[in-house]
């Protein structure tokens, strides 16, 4: 095996070359130096300005929380249109124009300010949260606008926030005036709507008539029972106790008349027959108490006393006057029988006229109860319209009036420019020339290395002592023992490690 030999130069042998060859570093690294020195000296200071800005919502369209968001989409979406406009080309050149050209302005004045000049301002300008936050998490975001002057960058910031407070209430301004162009046509609509509904509806209840109130009673739930369903009942009641009386005073009247040719038939009647006929009642009654008082004193007396013809003679007084009566209660009867048929033939006609009312309205519910439903949306709708329109409206007034953005103190620019100083632009000029010219170096000069033992042997076993000094940069070969080689074959030898 070959030995080996350190690669890594030692701190004498860099210093050495560094003395040798000064120039190659010296040079870089005055240039690097003497052009950063220049650049620290020429470099113009810029200043940063930031404005602190918080943003709120707005108080007409929120009762429960007016001012606050009811998101954080809703706040980022607010913030994502204020950094849209803080960048926007309106105020961007209306703040140019607001604070004026700068002093080393080299154009003519009067074409201030240009598209390059307000793409230059959007560069600088920056629209950030607090650090640590996002957009849509807080209410604070900072305005920062960079300038070569201090005082420019403070103006600059206070210009661009006034015109983003004024184009930001422009803005909703415009949105609102749109909104309530939109919701004016819509209430139109609306009322239009309501109008033509309403039309049809007073048609169908002008048709209705004085059924209109069973009507709006049959189309609520639960309002019990209606006046024509009461007034059928009542009808119904009435034609059954009708139908009762008149077969009562049937029954009553075939009574009397088989009374007339057997008077005990009369007698042998029950009492609720004769309830109307109160007089036969009285009749039969009193015969029933003169046969009771004949029958006593017949007991007691012979049928030629004076007391026992009395009584014979009242109860066929009585009896006459009995019979008469049924003549006359049979004539009654069948006056009332006669009536009896009438009310029940005006009972069933209202029966039927009540149940075809009835059974009208109940054709007409469901398109009524359709009317009144339609009647019913478009009436909501236009309350909502009417109500969107007095938000918009309001909303309208609130933007003219206030703005949603305000500002948090003044402007700040701090007491030192940003970016590295001048000094520190200096020595990093020098020290990045140092580091160029020392790699200039190492890259160029080949470092040397001391002649191994074993070359020195062979020199001199080849009889070279007056040969000039050979610099080998590989490892000295091995050579087989006791051969004799000549100057050139060493040096071949040394150079390509095998023999010629």
């Amino acid at each position: 095996m070959n030995p080996q030999h350190p690669s890594v130069l030692s701190p004498k042998e860099v210093a050495r070359i560094l003395a040798v060859h000064a120039k190659r570093w010296l040079i870089p690294a005055m240039v690097v130096g003497v052009l950063a020195t220049v650049y620290a000296l020429k470099r113009p200071a810029v200043w940063e300005a930031s404005q602190g800005l918080i943003v709120r919502n707005e108080a007409v369209n929120n009762q429960e929380n007016p001012g606050e968001f009811a998101g954080t989409d809703e706040m980022k979406t607010v913030q994502e249109t204020i950094l849209e406009l803080v960048k926007s080309r309106g105020v961007l050149g209306a703040a140019l124009k607001e604070v004026g050209p700068p002093a080393d302005l080299k154009q003519d004045a009067a074409a201030w300010p240009t598209e390059r000049d307000a793409a230059g301002l959007r560069e600088a300008i920056k629209l950030t949260p607090p650090k640590g936050a996002e957009f849509g998490t807080t209410k604070v975001f900072y305005l920062t606008v960079r300038d070569g002057n201090r005082s420019r960058a403070v103006t600059l910031s206070q210009a661009i926030c006034d015109q983003l407070q004024a184009r930001f209430q422009q803005l909703r301004d415009d949105k609102a005036r749109s909104m309530i162009d939109e919701l004016v046509h819509t209430v139109e609509l609306a009322q239009t709507d309501l109008a033509e509904s309403t039309a049809r509806l007073t048609e169908m209840e002008k048709q209705v008539g004085s059924d209109l109130a069973e009507l709006r009673a049959l189309n609520e739930a639960g309002t019990g029972e209606s006046t024509i369903r009461r007034t059928i009942s009542e009808i119904r009641n009435e034609l059954r106790e009708t139908q009762t009386i008149e077969q009562a005073n049937q029954q009553l009247l075939a009574l009397l008349r088989e009374a007339q040719e057997d008077p005990g038939r009369l007698l042998a009647a029950p009492n609720r027959l004769l309830e109307s006929q109160p007089g036969l009642r009285r009749l039969k009654d009193g015969l029933i108490d003169a046969q009771i008082r004949t029958a006593e004193r017949k007991g007691t007396m012979s049928d030629q006393h004076p007391l026992v013809r009395s009584a014979m003679q009242s109860e066929e007084e009585i009896s006459r006057h009995l019979h008469n009566e049924l003549a006359i209660a049979i004539r009654g009867l069948q006056l009332e029988l006669r009536l009896n048929v009438d009310r029940l033939g005006l009972l069933e006609g209202q029966l039927a006229e009540a149940n075809e009312r009835l059974t009208h309205l109940a054709e007409l519910r469901a398109a009524y109860a359709n009317l009144l439903a339609d009647t019913g949306n478009c009436t909501q709708r236009v309350e909502q319209a009417e109500q969107n329109l007095a938000d918009a409206r309001a909303s309208h007034a609130g933007a003219t009036a206030t703005s949603l953005i305000t500002k948090i103190d003044a402007p700040e620019a701090g007491i030192n420019p940003v970016g590295p100083s001048r000094s520190m632009i200096m020595l990093a000029g020098i020290a990045g020339g140092l580091l160029a010219g020392f790699g200039i170096v190492f890259l160029t000069v080949q470092p040397t290395r001391p002649v191994p033992p074993a070359v020195e042997e062979v020199v001199a076993a080849a009889g070279a002592a007056d040969s000039p000094t050979v610099a080998i940069e590989s490892n000295a070969p091995t050579f087989p023992p006791g051969g004799n080689l000549s100057f050139k074959q060493a040096l071949h030898k040394i150079h390509y490690g095998s023999t010629a």
